[in-house]
């Protein structure tokens, strides 16, 4: 298996954590009444700050698309280091570790503050992340 390779799955699974992370968190329903009660009260509550009306549920929305738009960046950011790996794998330094890093931070995020399907997306990836950073380093 070659880093580029590694690095164009790891591209695809970002792209997949995307949506399936997207879908998730946009589809939620809470299964209990104490977690509907929670749910309409971040939509209920309103307050303002920085001159704008808003509530909890916009912040989660809004961090949920940020977190999104960042797995994109991410699927980008492998894409492309799959393709530095083949042409100018010195051009990567440091940067293929630190990619690697940050997979295995979001284990342990996962791990401590979501379900299963998060933290198997972050340990596959820190798997073939790592892997084609020691293979571009080596």
């Amino acid at each position: 298996m070659t880093a580029t390779l590694l690095y164009r799955i790891s591209a695809f699974v970002l792209i997949l954590f995307a949506a399936g992370h997207t879908l998730g968190f946009m589809k939620f329903k809470a299964p209990t009444p104490e977690g509907v009660a929670v749910q309409q009260a971040m939509d209920n509550v309103r307050f303002n700050i920085g001159g704008k009306n808003l509530t909890y549920g916009d912040f989660y929305r809004g961090f949920g698309l940020f977190c999104t738009a960042y797995l994109l960046f991410g699927a980008f950011l492998a894409w492309r280091l799959g393709t530095m790996a083949g042409s100018a794998p010195q051009a990567i330094g440091a940067l293929g570790w630190v990619f690697f890093g940050l997979q295995v931070v979001g284990i342990g995020l996962s791990w401590r503050y979501f379900v299963l399907p998060p933290t198997i997306f972050s340990a596959v990836l820190a798997i073939m992340t790592g892997w084609a950073a020691w293979l571009v380093s080596a």
